[in-house]
């Protein structure tokens, strides 16, 4: 089974990854740069449920928001003061 974007679940488990294969962590958020999970979520995927993978996936939706913000910010550094 795989989602929109995701890479196939694990074994048993219903829900796609949110991996987009941007691998590269941001410095200053903690976040992954593809999928805006934070190293531990992304360690701790493998082995969890859909019921946490789901509390994962509902933690992205205000991440883009502020991401969103912080990619503009850094486009468009004399737009954020």
């Amino acid at each position: 089974m795989t989602g929109q974007r995701g890479s196939p679940a694990a074994p048993g488990a219903g829900l796609a990854s949110p991996c987009i294969g941007v691998c590269r962590m941001h410095e200053a958020s903690g976040w992954c740069e593809g999928c805006l999970r934070t190293i531990d979520e992304i360690v701790a995927w493998g082995g969890q449920d859909d019921t946490a993978r789901r509390a994962v996936l509902l933690a992205l939706r205000p991440r883009r928001v502020v991401w969103r913000r912080l990619r503009a910010d850094a486009v468009n550094p004399e737009d954020s003061a």
